[in-house]
């Protein structure tokens, strides 16, 4: 209960929802730490977000990023993505 807690939180933060800047981010923000160290965030793996998910986000811009990310790729929509990765030069990873 504690870690829904952390993610509603997360998700309210700067109404990330309802803020395009932060779709933006996604694309642009690199993971700072970690074996993904590098990598943007909308590349993630959802094994690795949904991890976060279970076991707390970080406080914080990230924290709420990864929360975000882990809410799009979770429904499948990170196809949504797509127009700003094109807009950066940002190709989705092949699988």
């Amino acid at each position: 209960m504690q870690n829904a807690c952390i993610f509603q939180t997360a998700l309210n933060q700067d109404e990330l929802m309802m803020n395009p800047e932060k779709l933006e981010l996604l694309i642009t923000r690199e993971m700072p730490f970690g074996k993904y160290k590098g990598r943007i965030i909308a590349d993630l793996p959802g094994q690795y977000l949904n991890w976060f998910a279970r076991e707390g986000f970080p406080h914080g811009e990230l924290g709420g990023l990864l929360a975000l990310m882990q809410e799009i790729d979770h429904n499948g929509l990170s196809e949504l993505l797509e127009p700003l990765r094109a807009k950066h030069g940002k190709p989705a990873p092949r699988h």
